[in-house]
């Protein structure tokens, strides 16, 4: 969540992005960063019966070569933003996860209940 001016119901505005360098690159400011993240397999899996081609073990090997370029590269290589919050979706379901997602930034921001 990038924050930012108030907004016309006095709320500040802002926004939610979603990226590998987005913490840590393009809103390093943000009042709430989440580091989300899940098991190679488990990324695989859901991928693969996301797309439904190639095998799993296509997916499983296209997603690890990527998370290598990536962790390697030498602009904006992905990593965890200094205070991000870790989320581990690997045993969640999308709902659990995005719950999860809410939770974190209503309490970073003061708005638990």
């Amino acid at each position: 969540v990038a924050g930012g001016a108030p907004g016309a119901g006095g709320e500040a505005a802002g926004a939610v992005l979603e990226g590998r360098d987005i913490g840590t690159v393009v809103c390093p400011d943000a009042q709430v960063k989440l580091y989300v993240e899940a098991s190679l397999e488990v990324r695989a899996r859901r991928r693969f019966l996301e797309a439904g081609a190639g095998s799993e073990a296509e997916v499983r090997r296209f997603l690890q070569a990527r998370d290598e370029r990536d962790r390697q590269r030498p602009v904006a290589p992905l990593r965890r933003a200094d205070g991000a919050c870790l989320l581990d979706t690997s045993k969640l379901s999308i709902q659990e996860s995005i719950a999860r997602a809410i939770a974190i930034c209503e309490t970073q921001l003061g708005r638990a209940e």
